[in-house]
């Protein structure tokens, strides 16, 4: 028997919802929502964290080269703040787009559990 690899089936649970939620806001931006099925934006969203990631450790080990070559060389430091700033606001970025993406999974999963409730007997 095949093994279920994501909740793509349609809209999520509130449950899984939440989940997908707190990973795309607390954890990777895009993982939460490549979990509920979103592939094309759960992709998207990851691949500009990545970048803007990797764009911060570049400022991070381009600034410590900066450091030693001051310290050893007594070099000029060259400017690389703006490396650290560019990929600091491409992961906001992506953050910003998971966290569009986190609110529409929740109310998709609203719509869906309101939709299924038992009628009310007033």
């Amino acid at each position: 028997m095949p093994m279920k690899t994501s909740s793509a089936a349609g809209p999520p649970n509130r449950t899984t919802a939440r989940n997908c939620v707190l990973i795309n806001q607390l954890a990777t931006p895009g993982l939460g929502s490549l979990m509920a099925g979103r592939w094309v934006v759960g992709l998207g969203q990851l691949l500009v964290a990545v970048a803007g990631f990797a764009m911060v450790v570049g400022y991070f080990v381009l600034n410590l080269t900066n450091v030693y070559n001051k310290l050893i060389n007594d070099a000029e430091p060259r400017p690389v703040g703006w490396l650290g700033e560019a990929g600091a606001l491409l992961f906001g970025v992506a953050w910003l787009w998971a966290l569009v993406t986190s609110i529409q999974l929740l109310r998709s999963a609203k719509a869906v559990e309101a939709a299924n409730a038992p009628p009310r007997l007033s």
